[in-house]
């Protein structure tokens, strides 16, 4: 999910290079969005983790 961040990241980059600003705008957007969902699963994987109580598997 990060991946994908990052690409619609390169693609706001690009676009605001090229002067496409809406499109630029957009990719931003879907990008920030992305980024917080892959934030909350992060966090809730890591609270999961911690209520186990079972160190990982190596």
């Amino acid at each position: 999910m990060l991946g994908w961040t990052l690409v619609f990241l390169v693609i706001a980059l690009v676009a605001g290079l090229l002067g496409f600003g809406g499109i630029a705008g957009a990719a931003a957007g879907i990008a920030k969005i992305i980024f917080f969902i892959f934030i909350v699963l992060l966090l809730i994987s890591l609270v999961a983790g911690v209520l186990r109580g079972r160190p990982p598997k190596l």
